[in-house]
């Protein structure tokens, strides 16, 4: 699945003259018409409108089964106390990093969710 993704990924961030040569490519060498490359056209300028986001939230939904080591959790990645850590939990669905990178967003989703947390990012 994630060989996928990253394939889509890649194509959505194609530049014209890339869709080109792949058009010709799979036209050449597997005998499939440009019609297709339309669609490749289409989802990257999906792509680029989607990549204008830089800042992201990361929302705890919920904190699972293992309520404690997620308030410590969140207390180490926030560095608030463990009262306000803990209210945060409670609070769920909650924000728990604001205005973040998208790097910084999906490390620390990693890290609740590998502790049993429930997190969005938007």
């Amino acid at each position: 699945m994630s060989d996928l993704k990253n394939l889509a990924e890649t194509l959505v961030n194609l530049t014209v003259k890339d869709v080109n040569e792949l058009a010709a490519i799979l036209k050449d060498e597997y005998g499939i018409e440009p019609a297709a490359a339309a669609v490749v056209v289409a989802a990257g300028g999906a792509g680029e409108a989607a990549e204008e986001k830089t800042e992201f939230d990361v929302i705890l939904k919920s904190a699972g089964a293992s309520k404690l080591a997620i308030v410590k959790l969140v207390k180490d990645l926030t560095g608030a106390g463990l009262k306000e850590a803990k209210d945060i939990v409670d609070g769920a669905p909650a924000p728990i990093k604001e205005g973040i990178s998208k790097d910084e967003a999906e490390a620390l989703k990693k890290q609740l969710e590998e502790a049993g947390a429930e997190v969005e990012l938007k």
